[in-house]
């Protein structure tokens, strides 16, 4: 079973209020160090301007708190917002940056879904803190590189840490009424587990569902939100699952801006945080005539979704 999660949301390159710090670190002491200096736009909230990097890069993975937050330290396992410029060792022109897009990177700490500088080295850093990482080639993106980035680069990045949200293990509130017999039925255990689907043999419907299984009385989705799932995709022809998050034990976040799965993201935009919600996409708001992985052409796909967070 392969993960998905490419397909459903627009890649980024890596891819609120803050609890900002006092500014803790001049540019020189970053330079004493042994980090590139950040010679413009110092302070959290900034975008940085970066120094190229003296002599040969570290081999091994560097962190320096440039100014420390004063909010709860990150823990793998969290839904995280952070703002941040990339840019090779050798060069002094950043490969991308946040700051520009005025919008923040979602992401979940230690769930694989940014290079491995970045799970390894923001773990135990504060809310509202600027950090520069140095990441040699093995934790970033190794030998084959990634478009701008040339083979074997030792990356460095400012992260400024915006937000942190504790993620629960489980949807929970009041079960909803699943009679309609032509629709799958969703298991309602909040052990964490994957819940069980179950598929009728009858034809799919025509039109997007999107029903609750459990309702939660949280916020409500809007299609500017990114918002942390647990989920497990089913096939409504064999009930075979192409992809679930349970089994890497790692939630998934989705900026709903960037997903690309049009009926996933009418589906989730409208109903509440901490909710368990079904969906049956039909193939028109799937991926239509186009097959994706193990996923055939002209698929109607069925979701069960636990709404975890919202960032």
């Amino acid at each position: 079973m392969r993960r998905l999660a490419g397909l459903l949301v627009v890649p980024l390159l890596l891819l609120s209020t803050a609890a900002c710090g006092d500014d803790k670190a001049s540019d020189s002491a970053s330079t004493e160090k042994g980090f590139p200096a950040i010679t413009a736009g110092a302070k959290f909230g900034e975008k940085p301007t970066l120094a190229k990097g003296e002599g040969d890069p570290p081999k091994e993975l560097k962190t320096d708190v440039i100014s420390e937050g004063d909010g709860a330290k990150l823990k793998n396992g969290d839904a995280i917002q952070v703002n941040y410029l990339g840019q090779a060792w050798d060069s002094t022109k950043p490969f991308d940056n946040s700051f520009d897009r005025k919008q923040p990177f979602d992401l979940t700490l230690g769930a694989g879904m940014v290079i491995q500088g970045w799970d390894k080295g923001l773990v135990g850093k504060k809310v509202g803190s600027r950090v520069e990482l140095v990441i040699p080639p093995d934790l970033g993106y190794g030998e084959q590189g990634q478009g701008d980035i040339k083979p074997n680069a030792t990356l460095v990045f400012v992260v400024d840490i915006v937000k942190a949200t504790q993620i629960p293990a489980s949807a929970e509130g009041s079960e909803v009424a699943q009679d309609n017999i032509d629709l799958p039925k969703v298991g309602t255990k909040t052990d964490g587990k994957a819940p069980t689907v179950t598929i009728p043999k009858s034809d799919p419907p025509k039109k997007l569902v999107s029903n609750y299984i459990l309702e939660f009385k949280g916020e409500v989705i809007k299609e500017t939100d990114s918002v942390v799932v647990n989920y497990v995709g089913l096939l409504w022809k064999d009930s075979k699952a192409f992809d679930s998050t349970y089994q890497t034990g790692k939630t998934q976040t989705f900026p709903l801006a960037q997903v690309t799965l049009k009926g996933l993201k009418n589906g989730l935009v409208g109903k509440k945080v901490g909710s368990r919600v079904l969906l049956v996409i039909p193939p028109d708001q799937a991926f239509g005539n186009e097959a994706q992985q193990s996923i055939p052409a002209k698929s109607t796909l069925v979701f069960a979704v636990d709404l975890l967070a919202k960032m």
